[in-house]
């Protein structure tokens, strides 16, 4: 099988279950049918610690480990689930990834992020990135009892919407500079990343040759897509994942 299927973004809550249905629906009929699925950060709308005791948790753990019986999984850290740990990735049963990792596709490196450390334009999200990335964020959150981490989730989700609507729509998008630096970095000339929700293949010259930036489908209740890449050709289409319960 020479796909690999790339998602992100599904932000699953207890809140969205037409988008566990969807996702469900995925890993059960479309995951098989390639050698690898590649899920680039905010699976979840939010993570409080694999410690979890919800339902909603065990649920999504067994449709990932079921999953993982018939194809590879990997995950890598959104800013909605950066406290996803090893031990959520043993008993689900995929990789988890750095936060930026580089894969060979069709002969030819390619570059996943979840993107969210392109937009350098905002100044304050990428402080509050920096903060909530560190050890001493996670050594403080994981202090805290569980109703407490449910109720700071809740309040940063709150902040991150109030602070979203004062700002400028370019101004949450990825900066090409960073973009392109990104790339040098690595040497690829393919990058996939998530994050914007602003599906797009955007085409550039990057040291003189062809480049490209593919930006995954956020899922929604009428929206929802994973990117598929041939391994042997390296062509890349967007395939439609909603589930076969009336909704098109």
């Amino acid at each position: 099988m020479p796909k690999v299927l790339f998602i992100s973004d599904l932000h699953l809550s207890p809140k969205s279950p037409e988008i566990l249905q969807q996702f469900s629906f995925f890993l059960e009929q479309t995951a098989p049918q390639a050698q690898a699925v590649y899920i680039l950060g905010d699976l979840f709308d939010a993570w409080i610690g694999d410690d979890d005791p919800s339902p909603f948790a065990a649920h999504v753990r067994d449709m990932l480990q079921q999953a993982s019986q018939h194809t590879r999984l990997f995950f890598q850290h959104g800013n909605r689930d950066f406290l996803v740990g090893e031990a959520f990735s043993r008993a689900a049963n995929f990789s988890l990834l750095a936060e930026e990792h580089v894969i060979e596709i069709a002969g030819k490196p390619v570059l996943l992020l979840h993107g969210d450390q392109l937009c350098t334009d905002d100044k304050d999200y990428q402080q509050a990135r920096k903060l909530f990335r560190s050890p001493e964020f996670y050594a403080q959150i994981m202090a805290l009892s569980i109703p407490e981490r449910i109720r700071k989730a809740a309040e940063i989700r709150q902040m991150s919407s109030e602070a979203t609507t004062e700002k400028p729509s370019d101004i949450m998008d990825v900066n090409q500079q960073a973009v392109e630096s990104i790339m040098k970095k690595h040497g690829v000339q393919r990058l996939l990343h998530g994050h914007t929700h602003r599906p797009a293949s955007h085409q550039f010259r990057l040291d003189g040759q062809p480049a490209e930036r593919i930006v995954l489908s956020d899922w929604r209740a009428d929206r929802s897509a994973a990117l598929q890449i041939d391994d042997k050709t390296g062509i890349a289409e967007a395939i439609p994942c909603l589930a076969r319960s009336g909704l098109t």
